[in-house]
């Protein structure tokens, strides 16, 4: 199979998931609406969201736990694991440790998320907490 044949099958494809993709999202929602019917309920005043008061919270402790991972990344490759995978003292390292920068990224964020969730829980009244 050619590149050009290789274009026409990918054009196809994602012309059909497309469609697929904008066929699904108007049938749900009218059998969201026929449900809504069923129930006595107006489709057309559809319940709002609840408010997410700690969201601003939730998205600062995860992008601060973010960049605190980020930065002890960087500090444990060029201090700590600098001279591992290099043989002499010139030349650089070649990214052999590039999986500590997205472990402790995501080690990082993961406990941002626990912080706003245990502050979250303490400020909540219990009959909020789902």
């Amino acid at each position: 199979m050619g590149p050009d044949q290789l274009v026409f099958f990918w054009l196809i494809l994602s012309s059909l998931s497309i469609c697929a993709l904008l066929f699904g999202i108007r049938y749900f929602n009218a059998r969201e609406n026929m449900a809504m019917i069923e129930k006595g309920l107006d489709p057309k005043l559809k319940q709002e969201r609840r408010p997410a008061p700690f969201r601003n919270l939730k998205w600062g402790l995860l992008l601060v736990g973010a960049g605190i991972g980020l930065f002890l990344a960087y500090l444990l490759d060029n201090f700590l694991l600098y001279n591992l995978h290099s043989r002499s003292a010139n030349e650089f390292n070649d990214g052999a440790n590039a999986p500590i920068y997205f472990a402790l990224i995501a080690i990082g964020g993961g406990i941002g998320l626990i912080l706003s969730y245990k502050i979250e829980r303490k400020n909540l009244p219990d009959n909020q907490i789902l």
